[in-house]
């Protein structure tokens, strides 16, 4: 909720924060930034794991991700943060995000089970 109290939304007034804990133990929040032009806001999601990759490149991975809003209302990640996020989640990573019937918590394979990938070498 601290990440979300830092969200810029004077359009949606939908105030989202996320925090992505990594498989090395650090935590890295973010919040959603709108814009007049919808297509070029940023989600809470994605812009936490920008800040993480900006500050310490992209090796470790996402074991958890925390979604909230201050709207009170239920809401998963979003379909292009899913998508961001899969290339960056380890295979047993969990989502906490508010549900229509309170708190719910989903691994991620379970919330986006086919992504868009580059075919990995061993």
């Amino acid at each position: 909720m601290d990440a979300a109290a830092h969200a810029y939304a004077p359009y949606s007034k939908f105030y989202v924060g996320a925090a992505l804990l990594f498989d090395d133990g650090s935590v890295y929040t973010g919040c959603n930034v709108e814009n007049a032009s919808y297509g070029l806001t940023s989600c809470a999601e994605r812009n936490a794991l920008f800040r993480a990759i900006s500050e310490r490149g992209a090796a470790p991975r996402i074991q958890a991700i925390a979604v909230v809003n201050r709207n009170g209302a239920a809401g998963p990640p979003c379909g292009a943060c899913r998508q961001v996020m899969s290339e960056f989640v380890t295979a047993d990573a969990v989502v906490s995000f508010p549900g229509a019937e309170g708190p719910e918590t989903r691994s991620f394979a379970e919330l986006f089970p086919w992504s868009f990938a580059l075919e990995r070498q061993p």
